[in-house]
């Protein structure tokens, strides 16, 4: 019977997960089921995809153990749907892990041992709103499959590729033999677009790309030939963008200056950079960029027209650093589906000889320009789960 091999995703309010068949190390890119828990610690919702039968969705509220209570939902539908499918639980021979911060050494995708996960317990401050969850979804998951490997997939792999000078901050070199450096985040949906993209563009229009990763957590990053060059997101993932939460780049001096003048702490600006910023704290509607665009609100549309500003700003940046751009593809949540988000900052760069096909925009593309444009645009959406998998197949060879 074939080998199965679980993705794992786990967030500070959703956990997604996949499972995915191996056969004679060959990966069967299309899921066995996909089952994810949002809304976590409140009114939420659990859903189940199974292939070739329709999505079940049902309410899901902690009871009190917060993602305790949201693991089990998980653990219930994968094993309701390996039944289904005529597997036993212990069929799950891998489990591979989204890791988002794996530092200056974890290039690769790495078996999780006991000095691994230490090492990447020591990052936790810098990406303290996912690293955190992520080990916590491989503690459960060592559980409740503890003789199937675990192997991490790193969001800052992809990003290793930069040359020294995109990795380097203006401070005193000892803080770089430190490992203050600009690290990168969302390595594996860039890696997974730069994988994608060349079948769907044109291998030759992937030569000076830029790719828009733009969801609750939104970065850009500048590709050549397939590699990262350069991205907003820097030794945190708080960096570059506006985000849903995140307040993206800020003068140090406000901090300086929240410390000094409004005496706050190094957790009390923590919370506000991550929790109060970006859309929310703009807006004082919502960080979702959904009710934004629906909102009647002048805030809600500054927000929104704060957002594509930067977007626009931080593209014509890489655009620089590629010395060009062949190709721009938006990517995750609002980047896939807002189209009016997409126009807004295709007319913004029409200097850069894009020009927007407002039709096939609204139809969610792929392609998103017209014939006459210089540089086109794009819409693939991600897939970071398939990313996991493919990585944990190509382990499998070796056998696990």
């Amino acid at each position: 019977m074939s080998k199965l091999v679980v993705t794992l995703n786990a967030g500070s309010s959703s956990i997604k997960t996949a499972v995915y068949k191996i056969k004679h190390a060959a990966l069967d890119e299309t899921p066995l089921l996909r089952a994810s828990v949002s809304g976590i610690g409140g009114e939420g919702e659990c859903r189940i995809q199974t292939a070739g039968e329709p999505d079940v969705r049902r309410p899901f509220r902690s009871s009190g153990g917060g993602h305790d209570d949201a693991w089990n939902c998980v653990f219930e539908a994968i094993d309701a749907g390996l039944a289904k499918a005529g597997y036993s639980p212990d069929a799950v021979n891998g489990v591979g892990h989204r890791i988002v911060h794996g530092g200056a050494h974890y290039c690769k995708p790495e078996r999780l041992e006991d000095a691994t996960l230490e090492a990447l317990a020591a990052l936790c401050p810098l990406a303290p709103g996912h690293q955190p969850y992520n080990l916590d979804g491989v503690s459960h998951a060592q559980a409740r499959w503890p003789e199937a490997s675990q192997i991490a997939c790193f969001d800052t792999a992809f990003h290793r590729s930069q040359p020294r000078i995109a990795q380097l901050f203006a401070l005193p070199r000892q803080y770089e033999a430190d490992g203050v450096i600009r690290y990168g985040f969302h390595g594996l949906s860039y890696d997974y677009i730069a994988q994608a993209a060349p079948e769907i563009v044109g291998p030759a229009a992937t030569e000076r790309m830029i790719v828009a990763h733009l969801g609750a957590g939104a970065s850009l990053c500048a590709l050549r030939e397939g590699r990262s060059v350069a991205t907003t997101m820097g030794f945190t993932a708080l960096d570059g963008l506006p985000m849903a939460t995140r307040s993206g780049a800020i003068d140090p001096g406000v901090l300086i200056y929240l410390m000094q003048q409004r005496k706050m702490d190094a957790a009390a600006i923590s919370d506000l950079l991550y929790n109060q910023s970006g859309l929310l704290g703009l807006s004082v509607v919502s960080g979702d960029m959904r009710v934004l665009l629906e909102s009647d609100s002048k805030d809600a549309a500054e927000a929104v027209d704060y957002f594509v500003y930067h977007c626009i700003r931080e593209i014509g940046a890489l655009a620089g650093a590629l010395g060009g751009v062949d190709t721009l593809v938006f990517t995750a949540g609002v980047g896939e589906n807002a189209a009016a988000i997409r126009a807004a900052i295709l007319d913004g760069l029409g200097w850069l000889g894009f020009a927007c096909d407002h039709k096939k925009n609204n139809a969610n593309g792929p392609l998103i320009t017209t014939r006459k444009s210089a540089a086109s645009a794009w819409v693939i959406p991600t897939n970071e789960e398939l990313m996991i998998a493919r990585s944990v197949a190509n382990l499998a060879v070796d056998g696990f």
